[in-house]
C-alpha cells in the first residue's frame, strides 16, 4: 500500500507541475538563456513598434516624395534671359573707345517667357496632388498591414509561451510517473512492460518539449521581423491575455460597402483614377499652343541720332491636328487602367473583409466550444482517471490515454485562442477608422 500511496503522490506532484513553475527544471542551456533579463512586450508596444517598421518608413518616404512632386508641378515655365553680340566688323574692326558706348558692336539683352494656355498648370498640379494623396493612402495601408502582421506575431509568441509552459509541466509529470513506475517495478507491484511505457511517455514529452522550445525561438524571431527590432539576448515575453470570445454581431451588406470605401487601398485607387483623369485633361490641353513672348534691348553706337533699340517678338509652335494623339491615347489608356485597378481593388477589399468577418465569427464559436465544453470535459476526465488509477480502479493504459487527451486538448485550445485573437485583431485593425 505504501508504494501505491507513493505512486499517487507522484501523480499529484505531476498534476501540480502543470504550471509555468515547471520551468525551473529546464536544462542548462535554457537556464543560461533564462539568466539574461527578459524583455516584456505588450500588444500596444508591438503595434507602436510596427509603425517604425522599415516597410512603413519606406512608404512614408514615397509619400514625402509625392508631396514634393506637387511643389514641382505647381510652377510656371521659367523666363529665359539671353544676351548677344552681333554686327562685328571683322575687316575694319569695331573702332576705338569704350566697349559699351563707342565700339561698333551691336549688344543685345533679351527676355523670353512661355505662356501656358489650356489650364495646363492647374491640371498638372491636380494630377500631382491626387498622386500624393494616393501615396499617403498607400502609406496608411502599409501601416495597417504591418500592424496586422505584428499583432499576429505577438499572439504566436503568446501561444508558443503557453505551449512551452504546458509541455514543461507535462514533461515533469511524465518524469514523475516514470520514476514512480520504476519504484513499483523494483517492488514487484508493476510489470516491466508498463514501466517501459511510462519511460516512453516521458521521452515523448521531452521530444515535444524540444520542438516547443524551437517554436518559441522562431516566434520571437518572427516578431522581430515584423517590428523591425533586434531580438534582445534574454528574449521577449509576451505580456497580456487572450481576448475573450464575445458574441459577434452581424454586419449588413451596406456596412461592408461603407467599410470597403473607407479602406486605404481603395482610397489610393480612387485617387489614382482622379490623377489619371487630370493627366488626360492635361494631355488634351497640349492641343492649345503655348506662345512664347519676348523682348530684346539692342545698343549699337553707329553715330546716328539714336543707338538704343527695342524689339518685341511672339513665337507660336505650329501643331497639327494629330500631333498629340499619342500623348492623349496613352493618357486615356492609363485612365482606363486606373479604373480597372479601382474595380479590382474594391472586389478584393470586399472579399477580404467578408473573409475576415467570417473567420472572426467562426473562431469565436470554436473558442466558445473549447472553453465551455471541450477543455473542461478533458480536465474532468483526466482528474477522474488520476483518482481512479490511484485507487487501483483504472489501468495504466487508460490513464495514459486520458493524459494524452488532456495534453492534446490543452494544446488545441491554445491554438484556437491564437487563431481567434489573430482573426479578431485583423478585423479590428482593418475596420478601424
Amino acid at each position: 500500500m505504501r508504494i501505491r500511496h507513493l505512486f499517487l503522490s507522484g501523480c499529484l506532484l505531476g498534476v501540480l507541475a502543470m504550471s509555468p513553475a515547471g520551468a525551473q527544471h529546464a536544462p542548462p542551456a535554457e537556464a543560461a538563456s533564462l539568466a539574461a533579463p527578459v524583455t516584456t512586450l505588450s500588444l500596444a508596444q508591438v503595434l507602436q513598434a510596427a509603425r517604425q517598421n522599415p516597410d512603413v518608413l519606406a512608404a512614408r518616404r514615397a509619400r514625402d516624395a509625392a508631396q514634393a512632386d506637387v511643389r514641382a508641378a505647381d510652377r510656371t515655365p521659367a523666363p529665359v534671359l539671353s544676351a548677344g553680340l552681333s554686327s562685328i566688323d571683322l575687316r575694319n574692326g569695331s573702332g576705338g573707345g569704350s566697349f559699351w558706348t563707342h565700339k561698333r558692336v551691336d549688344k543685345s539683352l533679351g527676355m523670353d517667357w512661355t505662356w501656358e494656355r489650356g489650364n495646363k498648370r492647374s491640371l498638372r498640379t491636380e494630377a500631382a496632388e491626387r498622386a500624393a494623396r494616393a501615396a499617403a493612402a498607400d502609406s496608411q495601408d502599409m501601416l495597417v498591414l504591418q500592424q496586422i502582421g505584428a499583432a499576429g506575431a505577438f499572439y504566436d509568441l503568446l501561444a508558443a509561451q503557453e505551449r512551452l509552459h504546458s509541455l514543461l509541466a507535462l514533461t515533469d509529470s511524465a518524469r514523475a510517473l516514470a520514476r514512480t513506475a520504476e519504484l513499483r517495478l523494483k517492488a514487484g507491484d508493476l510489470s516491466a512492460q508498463d514501466a517501459a511505457r511510462t519511460r516512453i511517455e516521458a521521452e515523448r514529452a521531452q521530444a515535444e518539449l524540444h520542438s516547443a522550445r524551437l517554436a518559441h525561438q522562431q516566434a520571437m524571431l518572427a516578431l522581430a521581423g515584423w517590428t523591425g527590432q533586434n531580438l534582445p539576448a534574454g528574449g521577449w515575453q509576451a505580456e497580456g491575455g487572450w481576448p475573450p470570445a464575445t458574441a459577434t454581431a452581424t454586419t449588413a451588406t451596406a456596412d461592408i460597402d461603407t467599410l470597403v470605401e473607407q479602406r486605404p487601398d481603395v482610397l489610393a485607387a480612387r485617387e489614382r483614377l482622379a490623377a489619371a483623369d487630370a493627366a488626360l485633361q492635361s494631355a488634351q490641353a497640349l492641343t492649345r499652343a503655348d506662345p512664347t513672348l519676348g523682348a530684346t534691348f539692342d545698343h549699337y553706337p553707329d553715330g546716328t541720332q539714336t543707338n538704343r533699340l527695342l524689339a518685341l517678338r511672339v513665337s507660336i509652335p505650329i501643331n497639327g491636328s494629330s500631333r498629340f494623339e499619342g500623348e492623349i491615347g496613352r493618357a486615356l489608356a492609363q485612365k482606363e487602367q486606373a479604373q480597372d485597378l479601382l474595380d479590382k481593388t474594391r472586389i478584393q477589399a470586399r472579399a477580404e473583409l467578408l473573409g475576415l468577418l467570417q473567420a472572426w465569427q467562426s473562431q469565436t464559436q470554436r473558442l466558445q466550444a473549447y472553453e465551455t465544453r471541450i477543455l473542461p470535459q478533458a480536465q474532468q476526465v483526466a482528474a477522474q482517471a488520476e483518482l481512479a488509477y490511484g485507487k487501483g480502479g483504472l489501468s495504466l493504459t487508460d490513464l495514459l490515454d486520458a493524459r494524452r487527451t488532456l495534453r492534446a486538448t490543452q494544446l488545441e485550445a491554445t491554438g484556437v485562442r491564437n487563431e481567434h485573437a489573430r482573426a479578431l485583431g485583423a478585423w479590428q485593425l482593418r475596420t478601424a477608422p
